[in-house]
């Protein structure tokens, strides 16, 4: 009975994502035969969970969604995942630090006493580090509203901060929400327009709900990820570092806006160049951010910039076995 009940309980934590698994993959992981599997499934439907058998290609067992929620069960691997994901998590939402100490204090308090050992054997300690270029934290009403939209494919109604000075009412298609370099952006369709956005939450207010449903588009790039790697136009700031620069790379913008750090802005220049300007926490360390991009450089600007890439160049020059140019 003790081995039926720890397998029963796997075979929840296996099936709790609502995929639709077949009886030999289950049969493979648990370490029994299929037959096994079938009784295991029959003892999950007498205990009241809602089992559902998918026939066909592809078919098997399926924990179906219903009124009532089952218990969460977790094996070791997820106890460890979700301890670790609670506490490492970036801080992209105001007051989410203390969300997270709640949620893992509640997980610990349902948890076994061998779970429990074994979640607090991974307590660590997040420190942001100064390369992480961290944008500051964004409501969380703004994704509950724009994330609403989104889950029911419902048009949107926003006002969006395009610049500092200028406020625009957009009708967008809110297709999915993306977080990139700790940055939250919106892919969407906007309708006045009629080209593909990715828009700023952080400079988005959205407005009363529409009810308004549209179709599928087929999304820019392939997936929305690429869409906003490669997008330059994006609504992006600088970031307040004490140093600031920019300079005309020899860099397609498209390619430029996918390697530069949070907190930097690309524009265009031609299909070939772009300017990028971005922040550090000194002159040097500026210019050794720019250096990175392997790329000839033009328009340097500030003259700290400029300096800084002499001492860079002169240091270089005096290192042992380093040419003379």
């Amino acid at each position: 009975m003790a081995t039926t009940s720890a397998r029963a309980l796997k075979l929840l934590s296996m099936m709790s994502s609502g995929a639709t698994l077949n009886s030999a993959l289950l049969a493979e992981r648990l370490g029994v035969a299929e037959r096994t599997v079938r009784r295991d499934m029959e003892t999950l439907r007498d205990l009241g969970y809602e089992v559902e058998p998918i026939k066909g290609l592809g078919g098997g067992y399926r924990l179906r969604g219903g009124s009532r929620l089952p218990p969460m069960v977790f094996d070791e691997d997820q106890v460890v995942a979700i301890a670790v994901a609670l506490q490492t998590a970036p801080t992209v939402l105001a007051g989410i630090s203390e969300s997270n100490n709640r949620a893992l204090d509640t997980v610990r308090q349902v948890m076994p006493e061998q779970l429990r050992i074994e979640s607090d054997a991974f307590t660590v300690t997040s420190v942001p580090n100064y390369w992480e270029f961290p944008a500051a934290p964004i409501g969380a009403q703004v994704v509950r509203d724009v994330g609403a939209a989104v889950r029911r494919r419902h048009v949107l109604r926003a006002d969006y901060l395009e610049s500092a000075t200028e406020m625009v009412r957009m009708r967008v298609e809110p297709h999915q929400m993306i977080v990139w370099a700790a940055r939250w952006y919106l892919v969407a369709f906007d309708l006045d327009a009629q080209e593909w956005r990715a828009l700023r939450l952080d400079r988005l207010h959205a407005k009363d709900p529409t009810y308004v449903p549209f179709p599928d588009r087929e999304l820019p790039a392939g997936s929305a990820e690429e869409f906003v790697k490669h997008t330059f136009d994006r609504g992006d700031s600088v970031a307040g570092w004490p140093c600031q620069g920019s300079v005309v790379l020899a860099v397609p913008p498209e390619i430029a806006a996918e390697f530069a750090p949070g907190g930097a802005v690309v524009q265009k220049v031609t299909a070939g160049t772009s300017r990028l300007t971005m922040g550090a926490w000194s002159w040097i360390g500026l210019a050794g951010l720019f250096i990175t991009f392997a790329a000839d450089m033009t328009e340097i600007e500030p003259l700290e910039l400029r300096q800084a890439f002499a001492t860079v160049r002169s240091r270089l020059g005096r290192l042992p076995g380093t040419p003379t140019p």
